[in-house]
């Protein structure tokens, strides 16, 4: 299934999480990539609010494998309107990260309330992709995406995770359905068989991305729901890498 296809991961972490076990060294990321049958992973660190230390590692990270990392920036609305705005130019114009990263459950605030905004302008100035943290948490329902999309048209939202539980999947794909910029991603540390088949057959084929959370998770069983679905060869294909590869322009 994989040959002739290149698969891009759409969740990965930079930073070492000691708590979760999770262990950023490229090289053994390429490794699981390498035995995946994985092509590219898309990356971002998340654990400093400010970004601008995250981001220069991600850069950094990136820099070792250009051809196999991208990365994206973030930031935090715990920090102002300007300094957020700020280290996202930073970030694009100087670091070239493609893409931003939120995640929701570090702040107070659900992902459709106004400190979020000024990064959203950013976003739909220059018509780039956000990657939600997506799930149960109260600031992180997916169903505040159908808030947020239709303000932002040029902009790109992307569920991850698609929420995780049955619940948070319905509102995403809910989400989906009522706007043409935002799309589904699929890692999950629990899933039931028959959720790729769902989002495929609910959302589209088109609006599906395949994601792992590498390294916190090994890549290859988050790949083999995806190669193992009941779903076309075609749409494998476009969940595996063709949906990221368009909405990234890489």
């Amino acid at each position: 299934m994989i040959e002739g296809v290149r698969v891009i991961d759409f969740h990965g972490h930079v930073g070492s999480n000691d708590i979760m076990g999770m262990v950023d060294d490229p090289d053994l990321m390429i490794h699981a990539m390498d035995a995946g049958g994985i092509d590219v992973s898309c990356l971002f660190n998340i654990y400093y609010p400010s970004g601008t230390r995250g981001n220069d590692m991600t850069a950094q990270f990136v820099a070792r494998h250009p051809d196999r990392f991208v990365g994206f920036a973030y930031v935090s609305p715990l920090t102002s309107a300007d300094a957020m705005v700020a280290e996202l130019e930073r970030a694009i114009d100087t670091l070239k990260l493609v893409a931003i990263k939120l995640y929701p459950p570090f702040v107070p605030w659900s992902l459709d309330q106004p400190q979020w905004d000024p990064i959203y302008e950013f976003a739909d100035q220059r018509g780039l992709l956000i990657i939600h943290h997506t799930g149960s948490e109260p600031q992180a329902f997916p169903k505040y995406l159908a808030n947020v999309a239709p303000r932002y048209p040029r902009a790109k939202f992307v569920s991850g995770h698609s929420g995780n539980t049955p619940e948070c999947r319905a509102q995403a794909i809910a989400a989906a359905n009522a706007n043409p910029n935002v799309f589904l991603e699929t890692c999950s540390t629990f899933r039931t068989p028959g959720v790729i088949e769902q989002l495929v057959a609910e959302a589209g084929a088109d609006r599906v991305l395949f994601g792992s959370d590498t390294p916190l998770m090994d890549p290859r069983p988050q790949l083999g729901k995806i190669i193992t679905a009941q779903i076309s060869n075609e749409a494998k294909a476009q969940v595996l890498g063709g949906n990221a590869a368009r909405i990234l322009e890489i």
